[in-house]
Parts: structure tokens; C-alpha cells; sequence
């Protein structure tokens, strides 16, 4: 029996037994006492050997992905969610499954003649855990100032990639006059990007887990200036379509990877103001950048500088993150830690339990990078809540082109005035970050009223009022914007309603994915991102697809929906009405000689 399977027989023991607190302590070794981490996790076999347990305990045992420093548990209670926790991690993450694998090479040599040395008396005793519940090592106790900068400058890092995916479509135009192509052919380089922005987080977010959140980011933001840079200089059209492609694809990264951070360093408590901040720079940034834009075309610096400046502000990131920010996952914060006590000890058997995960290929892609579109397929949660956000953020996109022909064609504003009516949506995104802060000390009364424990649906009462306010804010819009005799500044100010509608959605709905998938909060968040960028540059082709039986119902049924009309006129061909003349003929020649 390995010593996880002891580990849950001693604490089933105890919880029957109700036995006394120093007979618990007895019974239950001290690693129970500490907090654990979803990297803490796994089996005490070897470490490319699977683990074969009951799948009843699995099911049996609530799913707690929470960490245990949030909430109020007893030893007994502690040991089963610390070895549930670590059988579910284990199980989803490389390697779990990776039995010793077959090679065709003889085993080497140990060398020098030397024998293979015993293996480790107790594997579980060499692993780093963190030191109780205030060990400043712990994500969630880095001091107020350090979580700041590192919210503020990924802030800094979200808002450079959503800034690009809106500030070059105002440089269309300009684009095909200046490679001498279609407005259409131009407008691909958008496509082409929202495209990479889709499919970015399939990698970026499992890459998170399985690495930790910090590469993933000063890679993805070195690569998101140099592609932004080559768009900038392209000479050719192709060039530029390509590139545009790379920049979506590593500039996706913050928004798989920056709110999984988020959950990494802030609790139950405050999680959700830094979600709120998250979520404004994630729509802050498309909403200034059509007005930026336009002006930037409108001078002479030209086009190319849409796509200089995002290069400017990724580099600014790249730099800011390599020296700045500091690994936030807390398994990849244990392996820095197991390396600092090997160094410092000598003893070479010390390790933190994702050092164990064995990366075989079949497995990276088997239970990583298609995790997100596992949870997005057999979680109907996430499914769900998916297909609203995606129709959200679809419409947003939209919105964002009717402003520009409501304002420009309507009311006669230029390229760079035409986005200025936007700031009506960026009041309304304040005023629903605010709100967000007001009510927060509201959750956390219920949160201790709860004994600390969240339950994510208190998240969505402000959802049911922000889509009211959205939907709301869309009728404004298009009710006093189509005719040019109403002011400008009214459908302006339905911004207001869209704005805070818009950010409330998103910032509860972001936060129910966490609280419920915490343990895996950027394959949640990476799913949700991919279905909505996919949906966001096909909304209107999937309109379109399903429209497309409409002319064929008419094409078979229409001569049958037209004679039903008491409307519509209906006329026979030239041939059956002669016929139908003829008839009437030979009856009256025979009425008149009768």
C-alpha cells in the first residue's frame, strides 16, 4: 500500500472515530498542517508510474480546487482535500499517466563501475511543500505593493494586445490603396489576426500550468512586438498577412494567462477588483484605439504607425515583465524553492512534485494543450457561459463598426472624430468597475457568514442587471443614431448603459469560471477566449449560414405560401388562364343553345 493510500485510510479512520485532537495528531503526519498547492500534488509511485485508485473516491469527495489557506478546516478534513486535490491534478497534468516507457537501448551504465544507487527510503519526505499559512513564499501573502505593481503592469501588458486588435483595422483603407488591392482583401489582415487570437490561448494557457505563468508572458510579448514590428516594415502584402497572424497569436497570451495570475496572487476576498481591472483594460483598449487610429492616418505619419506603436508598447512589456514580474503559479514556485534547498543542502533527492511530471508528446497533447477544448466540450458550465460571453463580445465588434457609420455618415464626423463617441462606453466601464469595488465588501460578508467558503452564484446577480443594461443601451443606439435630426451626445450616452452592461458581464462571468475552475482558471478562461475570438469574426457568417434554407423553403414552398396570402396577389401562367377562358366559353355556348 503506497503511502497516499495510508494517508486516506488514517484520515477515514480518524473522521469515523472522531477521535481526540492529540489522537489526530498522532495519526496524521505534519505535511497535513500545511497548506497545499495544486502543484504539491500527485502520487508517492515513481515518477512515470501511474496511480490506480477507487474513481468512487473522486466522485464521493467535493471538488475542492480552493487552496486550504481560505478556509476553515480541520485536520481530518485538510488530509482528504489535499489528497483529492492532488489525485485530480495529477491526473489531468503530463505525465500522470506515463508509465516507464519501453526503450530501445540498453539501460546505461551508472558509470565508474559505481551500482545503481537504492532509491529514496520515502519519496513523500523529500518533497518541498510551503511552511503553514503566513510562509511568504505563498502567492496569496506577497505584500500589498508587490501584487500592485505586478496588477498594474500586467494591466500595462493586457491593454498592448487588445489596443492592436482594433487600432491597425483603421489603417483598411489605406492598406489597399497602398499594396493596390480590395477594401475586402485588406480587411483579411484583421481576420487573420482575431484568427491568432483564437488560437493562442490553446497553447499559451496549458503551456501556464504545466511551466508556469511567467514564460509564457515575456515570450509571448517579445514575439507580439518583433511580428508587429515586421508588419510595420512589410513591403509586401502577404508579408503583412502573416504577421498579423503571429502578432494575434502571441499577443493573446495576457488574456489566457494575466487573470489565471490573478487567481494565483489575490483570494476569494479581492479577486474580484482585480478581475474588474483586468476586464476594463481587456475593453479599454479596442474602444481608444478607432480614434487613435484614425487620427494617426489622418496625419502624416501613415499607416505604418498603427503598427509601430503596438510594437513600442509590446517591447515596453517584454522588458517590464522579464525584470519585474515574478512566477506567480504556486507548483512552479515550489520547484524554485526544492532547487534553492538541493543547492544550498547538497542533498540531491529534494524536489516539488511538478518536478516529477514526466513530458511525454502524446500526453502534452492529450491532457494539455486540449484541456481548454475539453472543458469547453464536457463542461456544460463553461459551454454555457461561453456562448453568452461570445455573443457579447461578437456584438462588441459589431458595435464598434456601426459607430463608425452612425458618426461618420450620419452626423459628417472625420476618422479620428468618429471614435471620440466611444468614451461614452469607457464612462460606463468606470462606473461598473466602480461598482465592482463598492460591492465587494458585500461578497465578503457573505463570504464570512459562509465560514469562508464561496459559492461562485453569488457572482451572477449583477450579470442578470448588467445584460438588462446592455441590451437596453443597443436599443438607445439604434433607436437615435440612424437619422442624423436627433443630437449627437444621445446615442453617445447610450454608451453609458452598453459600457456598464458590458464590463459587469464579463468581469462576473470571469470570475465564476475562476471560482469554480480555480485549480484550472487559464484552461477555463483559455476556452472561453478561443470561442469567443472564433465567434466575435464569424458572427455574421453563422447568421448567414443559418439563414441560407430560407430562399430554398421559398424556391420549393413559395407558390404554395403565396396562394395561402390574403395579401400578396396571385397570378396564373398565360397557358392555364387561356385554358381556364376556353372553359368558360364552351359553358356559356352551351347555357346559351340549352
Amino acid at each position: 500500500m503506497d503511502s497516499t493510500a495510508k494517508e486516506i485510510q488514517e484520515a477515514e479512520i480518524d473522521a469515523g472515530s472522531q477521535s481526540s485532537p492529540w489522537q489526530e495528531k498522532r495519526k496524521i503526519s505534519e505535511e497535513a498542517d500545511r497548506p497545499e498547492t495544486p502543484g504539491t500534488t500527485g502520487s508517492s509511485s515513481g515518477s512515470s508510474s501511474s496511480i490506480d485508485y477507487d474513481p468512487q473516491f473522486h466522485r464521493l469527495q467535493s471538488r475542492n480546487t480552493e487552496l486550504d489557506l481560505e478556509r476553515n478546516r480541520t485536520n481530518v478534513s485538510r488530509t482528504l482535500s489535499r489528497i483529492e486535490t492532488q489525485r485530480l491534478q495529477h491526473q489531468l497534468t503530463v505525465g500522470e499517466s506515463v508509465k516507464s516507457r519501453a526503450s530501445k537501448t540498453p539501460l546505461p551504465a551508472f558509470g565508474d563501475g559505481k551500482p545503481y544507487p537504492p532509491p529514496l527510503p520515502n519519496r513523500e519526505d523529500y518533497v518541498v511543500e510551503f511552511d503553514g499559512p503566513n510562509d511568504p513564499m505563498y502567492p496569496k501573502n506577497w505584500p500589498t505593493m508587490t501584487k500592485i505593481y505586478i496588477t498594474a503592469m500586467l494591466a500595462f501588458t493586457s491593454i498592448c494586445s487588445t489596443f492592436d486588435s482594433a487600432v491597425f483595422s483603421s489603417s483598411s483603407q489605406h492598406v489597399a490603396s497602398h499594396f493596390n488591392v480590395s477594401l475586402e482583401v485588406s480587411i483579411l489582415s484583421s481576420t487573420l489576426y482575431i484568427a491568432g487570437y483564437a488560437s493562442g490561448p490553446l497553447v499559451w494557457a496549458p503551456l501556464s500550468e504545466l511551466k508556469g505563468r511567467r514564460p509564457g508572458i515575456v515570450i509571448a510579448m517579445l514575439g507580439f512586438g518583433i511580428f508587429n514590428t515586421a508588419v510595420a516594415v512589410s513591403k509586401d502584402l502577404q508579408t503583412l498577412m502573416i504577421c498579423r497572424f503571429f502578432s494575434g497569436i502571441f499577443g493573446s497570451s495576457p488574456l489566457a494567462v494575466v487573470a489565471a495570475v490573478f487567481s494565483d496572487i489575490y483570494d476569494n476576498r479581492t479577486r474580484g477588483v482585480a478581475i474588474a481591472f483586468f476586464s476594463g483594460t481587456v475593453f479599454l483598449g479596442p474602444l481608444v484605439a478607432p480614434f487613435i487610429g484614425g487620427y494617426i492616418n489622418m496625419s502624416y505619419l501613415g499607416w505604418r504607425w498603427t503598427a509601430w506603436i503596438p510594437a513600442f508598447m509590446g517591447y515596453a512589456a517584454f522588458v517590464l515583465n522579464l525584470f519585474f514580474l515574478k512566477e506567480s503559479y504556486p507548483p512552479v514556485v515550489l520547484i524554485a524553492k526544492a532547487s534553492e534547498l538541493r543547492r544550498r543542502t547538497k542533498n540531491w533527492g529534494i524536489h516539488a512534485k511538478q518536478e516529477e511530471i514526466e513530458v511525454d508528446f502524446r500526453e502534452l497533447i492529450v491532457n494539455n494543450f486540449s484541456r481548454p477544448l475539453k472543458l469547453l466540450f464536457y463542461e456544460p458550465l463553461i459551454l454555457a457561459v461561453t456562448i453568452y460571453l461570445s455573443f457579447i463580445y461578437g456584438l462588441l465588434y459589431c458595435f464598434l463598426t456601426a459607430y463608425t457609420v452612425v458618426f461618420e455618415g450620419v452626423y459628417g464626423f472625420n476618422a479620428g472624430e468618429s471614435g471620440l463617441p466611444l468614451f461614452g462606453l469607457v464612462v460606463g466601464l468606470i462606473i461598473a468597475a466602480s461598482y465592482i469595488v463598492y460591492s465587494a465588501s458585500g461578497y465578503n460578508r457573505k463570504l464570512d457568514a459562509n465560514g469562508g467558503v464561496p459559492v461562485p452564484e453569488w457572482r451572477l446577480p449583477p450579470v442578470i442587471v448588467g445584460g438588462a443594461l446592455f441590451a437596453a443601451g443597443l436599443f438607445w443606439f439604434g433607436w437615435t443614431g440612424f437619422s442624423g435630426t436627433v443630437h449627437w451626445i444621445v446615442p453617445t450616452l447610450s454608451g453609458l448603459f452598453t459600457g456598464f452592461g458590458l464590463l459587469i458581464i464579463f468581469i462576473q462571468l470571469f470570475n465564476y469560471l475562476i471560482d469554480t475552475y480555480l485549480m484550472f482558471a487559464a484552461s477555463a478562461i483559455a476556452a472561453n477566449t478561443f470561442c469567443r475570438s472564433m465567434w466575435a469574426s464569424t458572427l455574421l457568417g453563422c447568421l448567414a449560414a443559418v439563414l441560407v434554407p430560407i430562399p430554398i423553403c421559398f424556391y420549393f414552398f413559395g407558390k404554395r405560401l403565396r396562394m395561402k396570402s390574403k395579401f400578396a396577389p396571385f397570378f396564373e401562367p398565360a397557358a392555364e388562364a387561356a385554358c381556364g377562358d376556353e372553359e368558360e366559353t364552351e359553358q356559356d355556348g352551351t347555357v346559351e343553345h340549352s
